[in-house]
């Protein structure tokens, strides 16, 4: 139908441009642009219309941006791609980030949650998992407990709910334990050095969350400025273990059980060598950033088989295609989020995510550029492609639009075409490093 009436061209133009978003946001309305005299404030010629009414889907289609693979291939690619980026820039310069930052100490981190219960696993050196049999890689059991009856659901998913909080105490902590070893009170210590990272959130195949970070000692200034002559990768190394060792928050007490939440044993801390250097035998500045960029776009039904979107009733599970592990997370959360003295920890709201609700990937301030910074350079790199014209001195241009929000999605005929356009970019560049296995 759509070539009968000669709107194929021009609409799989307009879905081109979409780099291969299959749930856009579609809208209603118009954008003017008008040539402004800047000396007069006279309001001059019509530069540029877009009425949606008139463009071949009916509407505008504007890219859904979402992060998660599983929702949005194309942009979580994008996101992917931002992400490494940023973490490269933090790790060699660039992106405003002076290259200087190379030769700063530079650490990379995993973080782990603590126990709640034996579960399935492949431990190290090819032996048997505690159940007696010796599991594949893909095997679904992995992860799940041995006896789901005595596994802490009530501690594991109060550990999701406050792993963030848990994160900024650690912060906090490593700032102390840095100075402490350069023989510095707290206040003089800003004025010697600052510790920049980059972390992200990562859920292990038994639902916790657990952290990767870049870790950077930078002088006070950040990376503008060269760390002190007594900034080590030795000292923040130690430092981080004996910060993670203390950080601890005080969580609720439910039915006169009182709980509390630290880091698990298991911390692995590796110094990131520059690519020039490494011979290919160390931890690469490529590798990590890669390696934290490909779980940005992931969330906890990639490793464990949970939802993907929020639910509004429990009984939506009794449908849902998930592990019985992650049913009784979900059920966990629903039923503590039911609770008044937790209602600040949202856990319904945040069921699906097994009541974690913190932000997937976050940077200090000074780490390196930021997402929305690479986002608006892409988004003005678009402009500047399709702009009509470039305003003279003493000109510049008013923009009138309104827009309504019409939905999201594509009709069947629009996936159709988008599914035979161009594929959205493959994920080259990507690691087959990991850190250390930790279950």
């Amino acid at each position: 139908m759509l070539a009968s009436l000669g709107t194929m061209p021009e609409l799989a133009r307009q879905l081109s441009g979409l780099g291969g978003c299959t749930n856009p946001v579609r809208l209603d309305g118009h954008r003017s642009e008008y040539q402004v005299d800047t000396t007069t404030g006279e309001i001059g010629n019509l530069l540029h219309h877009l009425d949606s009414s008139a463009l071949p889907a009916g509407q505008l289609l504007v890219r859904c941006n979402n992060r998660r693979a599983t929702r949005c291939a194309a942009c979580a690619e994008t996101y992917r791609r931002d992400t490494f980026h940023l973490i490269t820039a933090g790790l060699r310069g660039g992106k405003g980030t002076p290259e200087q930052v190379g030769t700063h100490p530079r650490v990379f981190a995993t973080f782990t949650a603590p126990g709640f219960g034996p579960v399935h696993n492949r431990p190290s050196g090819g032996r048997d998992c505690r159940c007696g049999l010796r599991h594949e890689e893909a095997d679904p059991a992995l992860g799940s407990p041995l006896d789901p009856d005595t596994y802490d659901y009530e501690a594991a998913v109060l550990w999701n709910a406050h792993a963030g909080a848990l994160w900024r105490r650690f912060s906090i902590y490593l700032r102390r334990e840095v100075a402490k070893r350069a023989g510095l009170t707290q206040r003089h210590f800003r004025e010697h050095a600052r510790i920049s990272f980059a972390k992200v959130a990562e859920y292990q195949k038994r639902g916790a969350v657990h952290f990767h970070a870049v870790i950077r000692l930078d002088g006070p200034e950040g990376g503008d400025t060269p760390p002190p002559a007594w900034a080590t990768t030795e000292l923040l190394t130690d430092a981080i273990r004996a910060a993670a060792a203390a950080a601890r928050v005080d969580g609720p007490e439910i039915d006169g059980r009182a709980h509390a939440f630290v880091f698990g044993r298991q911390l692995d801390v590796r110094p990131i060598r520059s690519a020039d250097f490494n011979d290919g035998q160390e931890l690469t500045e490529r590798a990590v950033a890669a390696y934290i960029a490909k779980y940005a776009t992931k969330g906890a039904e990639t490793a464990t088989g949970t939802l993907d979107r929020p639910i509004r009733f429990l009984a939506e599970l009794a449908q849902a295609r998930i592990t019985d592990h992650a049913r009784r997370l979900i059920r966990t959360a629903w039923t503590l989020g039911a609770r008044p003295e937790l209602a600040d920890l949202r856990l319904r709201a945040w069921a699906h995510m097994l009541g974690f609700r913190g932000h997937f990937s976050t940077k200090s301030r000074r780490y390196s550029t930021t997402l929305g910074a690479l986002r608006d350079a892409r988004a003005e790199w678009r402009r500047a492609q399709t702009a009509p014209a470039v305003p003279q001195d003493g000109e510049t241009t008013l923009v009138l639009a309104h827009w309504v929000f019409a939905g999201t999605g594509l009709s069947r005929a629009e996936a159709w075409l988008t599914a035979s356009l161009e594929p959205a970019p493959g994920t080259e560049g990507e690691s087959t490093w990991t850190p250390a296995a930790m279950s």
